[in-house]
């Protein structure tokens, strides 16, 4: 199925006008565009996401990640007096954990950064290019509540404001701890929830806190030298059991999101779907083999992305290629507050 096999980064270039890149959410939340790829063919149809009920079928599965943005950025100070940007990725304990820093000179263990509200945070060490850091006050989950922000993605060009702390949230978020929202979910409503319940569709919800990393640009060209970033999954056996029901009953499983994918395929590598409590660093590019997905709702993607790299192999290098082309032609909404797009294949379950 697969028209080419791109192998080098520079292969998932695209050129993007700058007013494509949405900068704030659609006024109603759901009011947003959905193109529709066939993987199998390379058809598409330019749809409207209130129309994204039509292209599933009841006995279908919908398997959402329930993460919860943090309000993870924070600004502070040396104890010299220079301007600090905290950017917690991952809480380690309750006053304990591990963030991106962003300073005129890295920060040594050892010394303070004093936050906007005088709370100080240790540097205890670095572990490669996140630095451990330590709360000597408040726990952390405190701290972030009282003064941090929405880590919005480095595209969005302005400060984040009180709209975004609902807006970057998908309406069923439940377990805090990603820096990033899986954003393929912030098209749902509960209106959509209820129509799917009505429909038939079944519902499933995994965790994987999305990381700072989603972001970080791939620097080698020859992508077998990439390295993928770590995230946390959390994938329990009620929804090995729903995906098992799915499949045996003849029903499509779609992802919402990519890294619903990552969740469910990284709990499948060895080709059975099994509960999983771990990180995971899967790179999926064109030839990997998916063994529980069978289509994808998302979001359209960066160039040389990792994210563009995972719906190449899915639907087609060439394929989605053609559907990006399609999607700036057309002044569709990219990136995280942009439009979606559902990538199945009519002639077949699976890819």
């Amino acid at each position: 199925m697969l028209l080419s096999r791109a192998m080098n980064l520079s292969d998932y270039n695209y050129d993007l006008p700058e007013d494509l890149i949405a900068q704030f959410p659609p006024e109603q939340r759901g009011d947003s565009r959905l193109l529709c790829l066939d993987g199998c063919t390379g058809d598409l149809i330019d749809s409207h996401f209130s129309q994204f009920i039509d292209y599933l079928n009841p006995g279908d599965l919908l398997v959402f990640n329930d993460t919860k943005v943090m309000p993870a950025r924070l600004f502070g100070n040396k104890e010299t007096g220079g301007k600090v940007e905290l950017l917690i990725e991952r809480l380690v304990s309750t006053h304990q954990a591990l963030a991106h820093i962003r300073a005129s000179k890295s920060p040594k263990p050892g010394s303070m950064i004093i936050l906007d509200n005088g709370v100080q945070l240790k540097i205890i060490g670095r572990q490669d290019a996140l630095f451990l850091i330590e709360s000597l006050g408040d726990d952390l989950s405190s701290v972030m509540s009282d003064q941090g922000h929405i880590p919005l993605p480095p595209y969005i060009e302005r400060s984040d404001n009180d709209d975004d702390g609902d807006r970057y949230q998908t309406i069923y978020a439940k377990n805090t701890g990603a820096v990033a929202a899986p954003t393929a979910g912030l098209h749902f409503t509960d209106e959509m929830m209820m129509l799917l319940e009505a429909k038939g569709i079944e519902t499933a919800f995994v965790t994987l806190h999305v990381g700072a990393g989603t972001f970080q640009p791939v620097r080698v060209d020859n992508l077998d030298d990439h390295v993928m970033h770590k995230e946390y999954v959390e994938l329990n056996q009620a929804v090995v059991d729903i995906v098992e029901r799915t499949k045996e009953k003849g029903g499509r499983v779609i992802a919402v999101g990519t890294t619903s994918v990552r969740s469910l395929e990284s709990a499948a590598l060895a080709g059975e779907l099994k509960p999983m409590f771990a990180d995971t660093n899967l790179f999926i590019r064109p030839g990997f083999k998916f063994n529980v997905v069978d289509a994808i709702l998302t979001n359209f993607h960066l160039p040389e992305s990792t994210l563009l790299m995972l719906i190449s192999a899915f639907s087609g290098f060439d394929h989605v290629k053609q559907a990006y082309q399609h999607a700036i032609k057309e002044k569709y909404r990219f990136f995280s507050y942009g439009d979606a797009m559902f990538l199945s294949c009519k002639s077949g379950k699976g890819i």
